[in-house]
């Protein structure tokens, strides 16, 4: 991941950061999802809501479509709105990355006391998901 990438990364927490402060917290996640699509213009940034994910079977299209909340320069983006995240809420995400075959995703929850955001780097030669947190994003960065 590139510098770049990882400040792609950022900017999206910081509008999330942002519909949290006005919105508060535990509305239904319905509403932060056209807020923080408002937020998204107002910041100037291209986003794709309820981006369909078609998976592929031996080159073919299977019938499920999954939606992904939103899509920012190749970065999956996953809301929730719930007391605390779960391994599901996780494994959600890592499908839709595996499914898109992008190495960034971003897990927001607006359910708790502040906003929880988790941040994803997938390693596909591993099948490895790594949390990026303030120790260990620079390790990543390539440049």
């Amino acid at each position: 991941m590139t510098r770049q990438e990882y400040m792609d990364m950022y900017e999206v927490v910081g509008a999330a950061m942002e519909v949290y402060n006005q919105m508060g917290r535990g509305m239904a996640e319905p509403l932060y999802q056209e807020a923080l699509e408002k937020e998204f213009v107002l910041r100037n940034m291209e986003t794709e809501r309820e981006k369909p994910l078609v998976t592929y079977y031996k080159g073919e299209p299977l019938k499920k479509v999954y939606y992904a909340d939103f899509f920012y320069k190749g970065i999956v983006i996953e809301l929730k709105s719930v007391d605390e995240v779960s391994s599901e809420h996780r494994a959600q995400l890592f499908n839709y990355m595996r499914i898109t075959k992008q190495h960034r995703g971003i897990l927001l929850n607006f359910g708790e006391e502040s906003l929880h955001t988790e941040r994803y780097l997938y390693i596909p030669v591993f099948d490895r998901f790594v949390l990026l947190n303030q120790d260990n994003y620079r390790n990543y960065i390539t440049e």
